[in-house]
């Protein structure tokens, strides 16, 4: 158990890395918005690579940032009962919820994105929009989004397998969200 929780605190790591990516995307993506809307409105002048560098950071911001909010436990789940449960029953309940639908889920979008990352690659191709950029950067995002939500849903599952055998500390308080 010592060894797959010192993997749980490697995986963190790489989410928090990905993360801190993600927030410089959203930041980069907040300037590159503002710095063309003001160029196009002030000197009539703009680019559609403007506008598809911030889809792209845009994507880069959600994939790499998917894995951080299920580190924190801030991900969308249906809580009509989950607030109510007891520790172990929120740890059950999460442990059948990433065993049996992220995991898989994961995994057969991975089979989708590989394939087609490598498709985008090889072929080089370029944005039908005049001034376009190449279109394999923004698709890397999937894999690469997929494969961090995958391995911190492996660390997720190791950590509530190891809070369940009273070898891991973890704090079950859930906060339903204000609506």
């Amino acid at each position: 158990m010592p060894i797959l929780l010192r993997f749980t605190r490697f995986v963190d790591a790489i989410t928090d890395l990905f993360a801190g990516f993600a927030q410089v995307a959203v930041v980069a993506s907040c300037f590159i918005s503002a710095g063309n809307a003001a160029i196009r409105y002030s000197f009539s002048i703009s680019s559609n690579a403007w506008l598809e560098i911030q889809w792209y950071l845009f994507a880069a911001c959600v994939m790499l940032g998917a894995a951080q909010v299920l580190r924190l436990n801030e991900h969308v789940r249906v809580d009509v009962f989950y607030g109510r449960l007891s520790g172990k029953a929120k740890v059950l309940v999460d442990l059948f919820g990433l065993v049996f639908f992220l995991v898989p889920v994961m995994l057969v979008m991975l089979a989708y994105a590989v394939p087609m990352f490598i498709q985008f690659y090889v072929s080089g191709e370029v944005s039908g929009n005049a001034g376009g950029l190449v279109r394999w950067p923004a698709v890397l995002m999937l894999p690469l989004g997929f494969s961090l939500v995958l391995l911190q849903g492996v660390s997720e599952i190791i950590k509530r397998v190891a809070w369940l055998f009273h070898r891991y500390d973890m704090d079950t308080h859930y906060e339903r969200p204000l609506q």
